[in-house]
């Protein structure tokens, strides 16, 4: 294998040092390494991380290759500089199987840009009426440790208790989408003042803060672990708060929360505009949630970011607005959005970047022997190189999915991703595929 010396980088964004990758792993760091025969990448100016890790993505395949495939959305991951991705169950079929999952995970050892780790669906085709093969998923080649309906939530408080006590036996978690399905049937962007003026059927926050509710309180009750997917009312953040205070003092039990960078940067008045590349599941709120969201996740109420990286075709999107869709892409914008939202606005630092983005999101998925390992001598050797000094305008026809739905189309955007390194091994150069 390759070795790659790394010269003059600043890990978390602190002083500047050399990193020799060798092995798969961090071999040396120090001022002045020798290069001894190792291929020699300037990183000075730029700020290394350890690979980023999405808990929720859509991959698409199998059964919607025209959207995404895994070779295509791992080589966006990689791009954005994730080292691993969570692959979403609501595929065709659906990913509640044995044999499903092991499928996804092993077209993600072919493409190679990155590691992936299926999700498997809590019930059986997302139907919500009978668990899914949730042990033999967990035994399976695969390992899958997190589960999820996601695009649809387990409404049945019944069958969600039961999930939270099976996933007890293999430490696995329960990602809930939160949203009652009663009170959205229909819904197309945010309920409130605009949703009326523009005639859209409104998605109140009261149907994603009551899921939480009653989820958190089920999750205690059995002492089990919640993940909360897409996060997106400041009622929610409040929950979500309330909850981990409430663990904090009994002890025994786990809620973790991720927010996607959509929702910390757009809001509902984008719908102003009838565009589809705004409808998203859950939809974008008002600037008061976008200000709470923020400051739950510089707090650490909010444990992580997630993409919820979700490519369509052209014909899903250039439709009108209750016709289209719901769900933009998000994984080679991420850790831009994330630095204009949080860093350049003082709120957080590299390092808190980097727990958000890659050691919490590691633990939770319950991949942190292999990602989200900090940036020391013996660890795996991922790690991102970005240059936050950059900026760029976001190019649709450039990006690498198969999809063109990003809501930041024309937007001038900090940062850029220079290399990623997944076990010593460069899957992204100069920006570019390796």
């Amino acid at each position: 294998m390759t070795r790659y010396l790394i010269q003059n980088v600043r890990p978390l964004g602190g002083d500047a040092v050399d990193l020799l990758l060798a092995d798969g792993v961090i071999a040396e760091i120090g001022t002045g390494l020798d290069a001894d025969g190792a291929e020699v990448v300037d990183g000075s100016g730029l700020i290394a991380l350890p690979g980023l890790v999405d808990l929720h993505t859509h991959l698409r395949e199998p059964g919607r290759e025209d959207a995404e495939t895994v070779e295509s959305g791992t080589s966006a991951a990689a791009l954005g500089g994730f080292t691993a991705v969570h692959a979403m169950a609501n595929t065709d079929p659906v990913a509640d199987t044995a044999g499903v999952v092991e499928q996804v995970w092993r077209l993600g050892r072919e493409a190679g840009h990155c590691d992936v780790y299926p999700v498997g669906a809590v019930t059986v085709g997302l139907e919500g009426e009978r668990l899914a093969e949730l042990g033999a998923m967990a035994d399976s080649a695969a390992r899958v440790r997190v589960f999820s309906d996601d695009g649809k939530c387990v409404s049945d408080a019944v069958l969600m208790r039961r999930a939270l006590e099976y996933v007890k036996a293999f430490d696995g978690v329960v990602a809930q989408h939160a949203q009652e399905p009663r009170l959205t049937e229909d819904a197309q962007m945010n309920e409130g003042e605009l949703s009326g003026r523009l005639g859209l059927r409104g998605w109140p926050a009261v149907a994603e803060e009551a899921i939480i509710a009653r989820d958190v309180l089920l999750a205690e009750h059995v002492g089990s672990r919640l993940h909360v997917c897409h996060v997106s009312t400041a009622g929610s953040v409040e929950i979500v708060r309330w909850a981990k205070s409430r663990a904090a003092k009994n002890g025994g039990w786990s809620v973790t929360a991720e927010a996607c960078p959509h929702h910390l940067l757009l809001t509902d008045e984008t719908a102003a505009s009838y565009d589809p590349i705004f409808k998203v599941n859950p939809p974008l709120r008002t600037a008061a949630d976008v200000e709470a969201l923020r400051d739950g996740l510089a707090d650490g109420t909010i444990d992580i970011v997630a993409t919820d990286h979700a490519p369509h075709p052209h014909e899903d999107k250039d439709c009108e607005w209750q016709a289209a869709a719901f769900g933009m892409l998000g994984l080679e914008t991420a850790l831009s959005i994330v630095q204009h939202t949080m860093v350049d606005t003082g709120l957080i630092g590299w390092a808190e970047v980097a727990e958000r983005l890659s050691s919490a999101p590691a633990r939770i998925g319950r991949v942190d022997a292999d990602h989200g390992r900090p940036i020391a001598v013996g660890e795996p050797a991922n790690v991102v190189l970005y240059d936050a000094a950059a900026t760029r305008t976001i190019e649709p026809s450039e990006m690498s999915s198969l999809s063109r739905n990003t809501p930041y189309a024309g937007m001038e955007l900090p940062g850029r991703v220079v290399a990623t390194f997944l076990r010593g091994k460069p899957t992204v150069l100069d920006g570019k595929l390796a």
